[in-house]
């Protein structure tokens, strides 16, 4: 079975959007089979995977709200190799219409199920607010992936955020862990960066990846383009941290994974 992972940060500006293109993009560049679901309505994962969203046939509306077949919403011709589930300004009325709904928080688990045998990962771009787009992605998620800046204020608010997932897990889905932390625009000639990011290791450990993210303009620019950084600049450095990221994401799957059978 695939793994579900929600990329979730309730701080915008973090280097969310930009996280979920390019790690979908580095997995299936391993040759993994992908699926990157935009469930935030500004719809920059969409436009940064090559789609416009303002031609998108089906959104995320028509696959929480009118529940279509998710095979009938996925669209498979994207710039990063990855299959999508679009995402624009009428994922707005879903959340409200959600509200409405019967087992309005299991709608995106639900839709899912089909197809959890045939992706080999399955990533969420989390809208940056806890609303019911978010519980849906973390009642669906088998872990979170939490992107931040190495900046006093991040570091206040990802102690908030853990809160929230924690208390998120024991009411919508018990089985929800945390993925990782990610250090993204990193810049490692500030001196705050610096001691923020050895305050991160030191409060949540193995838990933050290794893999940083640094401040690249060609990470920046990538999205005007419409297209993942690895195939706007392969040899960038944050094209190769964003594979290295995918690297460490297998590697520590495989030893989850044996960890489980001893």
């Amino acid at each position: 079975m695939g793994k579900v992972i929600a990329i979730a940060n309730q701080k915008g500006g973090v280097g969310k959007t930009t996280t979920a293109v390019n790690v979908a993009a580095s997995m299936a560049a391993t040759k993994r089979k992908v699926l990157l679901i935009d469930l935030d309505p500004q719809g920059n994962a969409t436009m940064g995977s090559g789609v416009d969203k303002y031609d998108a046939p089906n959104t995320c509306y028509e696959l929480l709200i009118e529940e279509k077949p998710i095979k009938d919403v996925v669209i498979s011709d994207t710039t990063g190799k990855y299959d999508l589930i679009a995402a624009n300004a009428d994922v707005t009325a879903a959340e409200i219409k959600l509200m409405e709904v019967f087992a309005r928080e299991v709608r995106l688990r639900n839709a899912l199920a089909p197809v959890r045998n045939y992706y080999d990962f399955i990533f969420i771009d989390c809208p940056p607010s806890l609303n019911q787009l978010t519980v849906n992605a973390m009642a669906a998620a088998d872990s979170v992936l939490v992107p931040m800046q190495c900046e006093y204020y991040a570091l206040e608010g990802l102690t908030a955020l853990m809160d929230t997932i924690k208390k998120l897990a024991s009411v919508v889905n018990p089985e929800l862990t945390i993925e990782g932390v990610l250090r993204t625009m990193y810049d490692p000639r500030n001196r705050l960066a610096n001691d923020v990011s050895e305050q991160l290791k030191r409060h949540f450990g193995e838990q933050v990846y290794r893999t940083v993210i640094p401040r690249n303009v060609r990470l920046a620019e990538a999205p005007s383009f419409g297209t993942p950084a690895m195939y706007y600049d392969r040899s960038s450095t944050g094209s190769k941290a964003y594979l290295a990221l995918a690297g460490e994401i297998l590697r520590r799957g495989k030893k989850d994974s044996v960890s489980k059978v001893s």
